[in-house]
């Protein structure tokens, strides 16, 4: 897989170099970079046309590194963990980016992408700035499906809705599963009917609009720092 940018492609040097199969570069760059990456794998000099295709367009900063494909974890292994976040539909690259780095930052220990069939890791690790590198992705189409399994594996389930109770009013147990909502639709109905609690957060003025990545970090936070 092709991922694109300066920071990213640093990021990715410097942490995962082992994953970087070829180096393509649109510009020239520091003498010392150039051999750091000479020596992790073969440098492909491109014009300007040719890294435009291959970022599809994306601001690639003159860097472009080819990767090895990212897998996805497995359920089994997710659920050893005690905070998982679980991502209904949510398609949005940007926010699911974002959620990941928040996820990351306060110490989720897996997150699971359900309702969608097909899930497409290469933008994300851009967007989440390389904090997908570090998170484990479980693919679970099968929302009630998996809502049982977590039961089963002793988790309280949580879901992210307006109408729910003030998340600043809530202890939280040790084993705990947040759904979050399409940006558009949020949780339907059937699914948050099988949540054990439903939650918010507090507002100071009457509006519904906050973005769900937004969201996420604020509940992401309450939940590792609150009371």
């Amino acid at each position: 897989m092709i991922v694109y940018g300066k920071q990213i492609s640093l990021y990715i040097l410097q942490k995962y170099p082992e994953i970087i199969e070829e180096v393509y570069l649109q510009k020239e760059i520091d003498k010392k970079l150039f051999y750091k990456f000479s020596n992790i794998a073969k440098i492909v000099r491109v014009d300007s046309k040719k890294a435009q295709a291959m970022a599809k367009g994306g601001n690639h900063q003159g860097f472009l590194l080819k990767i090895k494909d990212l897998k996805f974890s497995f359920l089994k292994d997710v659920k050893q963990g005690n905070f998982l976040l679980v991502l209904y539909n949510i398609t949005d690259v940007g926010n699911i980016g974002a959620i990941i780095r928040s996820a990351y930052i306060f110490g989720v220990d897996g997150i699971i992408v359900t309702a969608q069939k097909n899930f497409n890791l290469e933008p994300i690790i851009r967007s989440s700035s390389g904090a997908l590198l570090e998170m484990p992705i479980v693919l679970y189409p099968n929302s009630l499906d998996l809502i049982n399994e977590l039961k089963m594996s002793n988790f309280t389930i949580y879901g992210a809705d307006f109408g729910g109770q003030n998340i600043n009013n809530i202890k939280f147990p040790e084993k705990k599963v947040v759904f979050l909502g399409n940006e558009g639709s949020g949780i339907p109905n059937k699914i948050l009917s099988k949540m054990d609690k439903k939650i918010s957060i507090k507002m100071a003025r009457d509006f519904n609009s906050l973005n769900v990545s937004a969201a996420a970090a604020i509940i992401c936070d309450r939940i590792a720092n609150g009371k």
